[in-house]
């Protein structure tokens, strides 16, 4: 199914075509219609399956035929749990709206960077992307009215309402238009997301992609018995071994990822660390970095992964296993996408494993493990 058949605008074809999008997901085929009838949608599909785009070019195809509002009344209005993926939804926004007739103004709004500047750009607003919390107080300042918002988007629901995002989120949905679209889009389908779910949509279309397990298909797994205090060594030696040039590795803390980059480093390996600690300037230049490929290791915490979306990324390396197995699909999720394969390798410490043996019973794939005793790593 082509494009052109789901209702889309000859200048939303060209931005497709323009940025070599050839067909439509799973995910997009059925939301891109929905969106456009003004449906309620509840998304559930693993990251990088094109849940942005597919409510991203509908939503820009309704404005078009709306007049838009100007004077800090945003038109939509799109929730998100991180700066990362505030900027990432930002980019897609306006990526795809150079060619529109009637120009659609979209800001990201986020904490950790000064206010002031946020609130001046708000001018004539029509899709505004943000954090709860500096949402609301950008809200308090009257710097932004939610009066006139037509489509309300909850992006990563499953994440913000874990990360206990909830009461800013009732307290932005009760200034809310009653009457409004509203879209949730989620990699997983909590308890805690069925509730909202039944709260704020109305009637909704339901699209779940269930291939989370058959895209594992194309992610090499291979585990390591590796003690704590020998992880950070045969970190290193798998880096040199494989000379991987770009690998993402994921730590548990915001102090275990730090002191993960402060070793790399100390043994001439280029390593930044991202995680909510970060100014949000180290943030943006480390991903940036790590994307165009001129930074070779990249450590993250879980929600920080959130805002990175690599097609070609080769490996992926668990320097701790995260304690739900959804977060470890999401984890190595990061590479063998796009169709290219890609390497997951965790180190898992003896008292992980039993942990480790949930994860690949919840994920339905065996994964070889290796005793690293058994490894000659001079080599």
């Amino acid at each position: 199914m082509p494009f052109s058949s789901l209702g889309l605008s000859a200048a939303l074809l060209k931005a497709l075509a323009d940025q070599d999008f050839t067909v439509p997901t799973p995910i997009q085929e059925i939301a891109i219609p929905a969106i456009l009838s003004k449906k309620d949608v509840l998304g559930i599909a693993k990251t990088g399956s094109g849940k942005t785009a597919g409510y991203v070019l509908p939503i820009l195809m309704n404005l078009q035929q709306t007049s838009l509002v100007k004077n800090r009344h945003a038109n939509v209005l799109v929730l998100v749990p991180t700066r990362e993926l505030a900027e990432q939804v930002k980019a897609v926004f306006q990526n795809f709206s150079k060619n529109l007739s009637q120009s659609v103004k979209t800001l990201a709004v986020y904490g950790g960077v000064s206010i002031n500047p946020q609130m001046m750009a708000l001018q004539g607003i029509n899709v505004l992307v943000a954090t709860p919390g500096r949402l609301l107080e950008l809200l308090n300042s009257n710097a932004v009215h939610l009066s006139s918002i037509e489509t309300l988007i909850l992006d990563e629901a499953d994440k913000m309402l874990n990360l206990g995002f909830k009461d800013d989120m009732d307290k932005i949905i009760s200034l809310l238009p009653p009457e409004r679209q509203n879209i949730l889009l989620s990699a997983t389908l909590s308890n805690d997301l069925k509730n909202i779910h039944q709260i704020l949509l109305r009637d909704p279309v339901v699209i779940k992609i269930e291939d989370e397990e058959n895209s594992l298909d194309l992610i090499k797994q291979l585990a390591y018995i590796v003690s704590d205090e020998k992880k950070g060594p045969f970190l290193r030696y798998l880096i040199h071994h494989h000379e991987m040039k770009q690998v993402l590795v994921f730590a548990s803390s915001v102090h275990q990822v730090d002191a993960i980059v402060n070793k790399l480093r100390k043994n001439n390996i280029d390593a930044k660390a991202i995680h909510s600690k970060k100014s949000q300037g180290s943030r943006t230049e480390s991903l940036m970095l790590f994307k165009a490929g001129k930074l070779r290791v990249l450590v993250a915490t879980d929600l920080m992964a959130r805002g990175i979306d690599i097609n070609f990324l080769p490996f992926v390396i668990n320097y701790e296993l995260p304690r739900s197995p959804k977060d470890y699909i999401h984890r190595i999720g990061r590479t063998g996408r796009a169709e290219a394969p890609g390497d997951a390798i965790s180190l898992v410490s003896p008292n992980e494993l039993d942990h480790f043996g949930v994860i690949q019973k919840k994920m339905g794939k065996q994964v070889e493990i290796v005793d690293s005793e058994t490894i000659n790593q001079k080599n």
